[in-house]
């Protein structure tokens, strides 16, 4: 593409900007929003108060459907702003719009068709590419977080990365790397689960595991929990030391062609492992193996091996509701008292996945737990994969609303699905002073069949 037909894109979107154009049509043949999905919106508006962005801002072109409007503006021919793109691109793709919508919009297929068009056809600026390397050159790879996790945990135990962040040094050079370096959570020693963890008692399942990239260097201590969980509920569980990244991180900013590379490779090693099922932890990575099926659609070798491995994929607590519990439940307890706990709903697992149900299902079965709602619980808490990353100013404004709404619950500890969210909340609530113990909902289960102390 030569130059006149680039865009340079600035990070984050600034309202009023003079858009340049392309000097050609918004999208190309491949794959660009389908005109049928587009016309499913009808512009009832009962996805505006659902959506984060509107919530934040009030325009019109920063909700479901104004989003639409600038898509079906492309498919008809219109050439692509930089106006157009700050729109897309500030979109946290929550898709609590489409949990919202009673015309049944897949805006979840048309923003993942939207953005890999914009991956494609919009040059960024220098900035901003260098920050999009740095995250899909680390982020994806386990390996190369492990490699980070030394250094880092060094810095936090020796006190120097605090000193680092009071100078504000990083700050000033790169708000975006300051939040990067913000949301490490605090590391322990590495945990790591085996390649083959045994049922206990009767073999009741024999299921894969997603062990994931962060979760799996940074949150070892999940992966660990799940699968004792799963064991101790009658499951053979195989966790192949080979997998890799899912995906999910790439196909949710556009990155077509990589996310597809991962998603080969994952069924490829999940084909080989022999599993039943696969069972993952994590809401974003579970999302978007449900839909290799449509990810892989026009790849003649595998696009029935994505709908076969996508309708085995199941999140955590869905598999457990689906066997039914056969392993005891021990009180779970803090400083000896009862636990008032709240549940936050990853946006993947809530509005993509439709998982609902079925986590609060499982902690409402451990005795000496009463669970508390959320205020305005649908709305994203400003993580959506990297995207409180590349856009640090409103993913830190929706943290802080959500950490007010959880400080309003009373909550003594809080329970969710996603490591994104944990990371993301966490800092919300350090920064509002109200810090809440925060866990995912395997350790909450473990600890309760182990019968070991919660926090």
């Amino acid at each position: 593409m030569s130059d006149t037909h680039k865009v340079e894109l600035g990070m984050p979107a600034v309202r009023g900007e003079r858009a340049k154009v392309l000097a050609e049509p918004a999208f190309d043949a491949h794959r660009p929003p389908s005109a049928e999905l587009l016309d499913d919106c009808v512009h009832c508006g009962f996805c505006l108060t659902t959506c984060p962005t509107y919530s934040l801002w009030g325009e019109e072109m920063d909700s479901p459907r104004g989003r639409i409007d600038l898509m079906r503006a492309g498919v008809e021919g219109a050439p692509l702003t930089t106006s157009m793109v700050q729109h897309w691109d500030a979109c946290l793709g929550c898709m609590a719009c489409v949990t919202a919508c009673p015309s049944g919009v897949q805006y979840d297929r048309l923003l993942e068709q939207t953005r890999a068009q914009v991956e494609r056809r919009a040059e960024r600026t220098p900035k901003d590419r260098a920050l999009r390397t740095l995250i899909f050159n680390l982020f994806p790879y386990p390996s190369r977080l492990r490699a980070l996790r030394g250094p880092l945990r060094l810095a936090q135990r020796t006190g120097a990365l605090g000193l680092v962040r009071k100078t504000g040094l990083v700050r000033m050079v790169s708000r975006e790397l300051d939040v990067m370096q913000t949301l490490a959570p605090p590391l322990g020693p590495r945990a790591t689960v085996p390649e083959r963890t045994p049922a206990v008692g009767e073999r009741r399942a024999v299921v894969g595991m997603l062990t994931g990239c962060v979760q799996r260097e940074f949150f070892g201590d999940v992966n660990v929990a799940t699968a004792r969980v799963l064991a101790a509920e009658g499951c053979e569980v195989v966790a192949p030391q080979r997998q890799g990244c899912c995906g999910a991180l790439s196909v949710h900013t556009g990155r077509e062609d990589e996310g597809q590379k991962f998603a080969r490779r994952l069924i490829d090693t999940f084909e080989e492992a022999g599993v039943e099922r696969i069972v993952v932890n994590s809401a974003g990575c579970g999302s978007t193996m449900k839909d290799y099926v449509h990810l892989l659609a026009d790849d003649p070798e595998y696009a029935e091996r994505a709908q076969v491995f996508s309708e085995r994929v199941a999140d955590l607590s869905e598999i457990l509701v689906e066997l039914g519990p056969v392993a005891p439940r021990h009180p779970v307890t803090t400083d000896g008292r009862d636990v008032v706990l709240a549940y936050h709903d990853a946006c993947h697992l809530r509005h993509a996945q439709q998982v609902v149900s079925q986590p609060r299902q499982l902690l409402r079965g451990i005795p000496g737990v009463t669970i508390t709602e959320i205020p305005d619980a649908e709305i994203c808490c400003g993580s959506a994969g990297v995207y409180n990353i590349l856009h640090p100013e409103p993913a830190t404004e929706l943290g802080d609303r959500k950490a007010a709404n959880i400080a309003s619950t009373g909550a003594e500890l809080l329970v969710t699905a996603n490591p994104g969210c944990l990371m993301q909340i966490s800092q919300a609530l350090e920064r509002a002073g109200r810090p809440v113990p925060f866990v995912h909902t395997a350790v909450v289960l473990d600890a309760s069949i182990s019968g070991r102390p919660l926090v």
